[in-house]
């Protein structure tokens, strides 16, 4: 099904700026959003008004992906990396559990955000699949700020050691698919056609393993390091008041 109205989506085109600022505008509402009612009774009762939301929106668009007129095997199937990501969130936003949330936090707030940076998407607004990368893609980004910096969720060594095995595991088990099928979920196979950070890094496979070691170097320096770091202060300032 393709909406005669939509028209093609260009990278920082009208459509594109506009859910840039949605995206950061999101951002800073959720955070406020979490402080707002952490730790208070309603907090479990908002938390999970926004995992069903997510659930309910991811749900209804692998749904469409699975109608006739929109299925494709190398598109439709929930296995690229946000797709695994937003179940991560909901179950996180469901639960509060510490090993989804991080998986949330550290796949959200890199990979997903570098989507959401160039995207690969062809189809403009209001066409059903410009609506689901973006309400799948933000919806995770959001979940990550909200559990994190809203609800006070913090990362920690063996989280950040989590999110490393499981995110291996993912690509190891979808590129062994993606041979067997000739799919290419999660670019494991070969670039986006359009312009992604991708290019910088070489051939494949180069690329992929250029961008595990830089993934998992990010991941532990910028987005684990910081938070220790702070830890070990505290403890270190508590025990001396002690």
């Amino acid at each position: 099904m393709q909406f005669a109205s939509a028209a093609e989506f260009r990278a920082f085109g009208t459509s594109h700026v506009v859910m840039l600022v949605l995206f950061v505008i999101g951002i800073g509402v959720v955070i406020w959003w979490g402080r707002h009612h952490r730790g208070a009774d309603r907090e479990q009762l908002r938390r999970r008004a926004f995992a069903v939301i997510l659930g309910v929106l991811a749900g209804i668009l692998q749904i469409y992906q699975f109608t006739p007129g929109d299925y494709n095997l190398n598109t439709s199937l929930p296995l690229q990396l946000c797709d695994i990501a937003v179940i991560a969130a909901v179950y996180a936003l469901w639960t509060k559990n510490p090993l989804t949330t991080a998986f949330t936090y550290y796949v959200g707030l890199t990979l997903t955000i570098q989507a959401i940076l160039t995207p690969a998407l062809d189809s403009g607004f209001p066409d059903p699949r410009f609506i689901a990368f973006w309400g799948m893609h933000l919806g995770i980004v959001w979940a990550g700020c909200y559990l994190t910096w809203g609800l006070g969720w913090r990362p920690t060594w063996r989280l950040y050691g989590f999110a490393v095995a499981a995110t291996a595991l993912w690509a190891v088990s979808v590129t062994g698919f993606n041979y067997v099928v000739g799919t290419n979920y999660g670019y494991l196979m070969r670039k986006p056609s359009t312009a992604s950070v991708l290019d910088l890094l070489g051939p494949w496979p180069w690329y992929v393993v250029a961008e595990v070691a830089i993934i998992s170097l990010f991941w532990l320096l910028v987005m684990t390091v910081p938070w220790e770091a702070s830890a070990r202060r505290k403890r270190s300032a508590s025990s001396a008041q002690g």
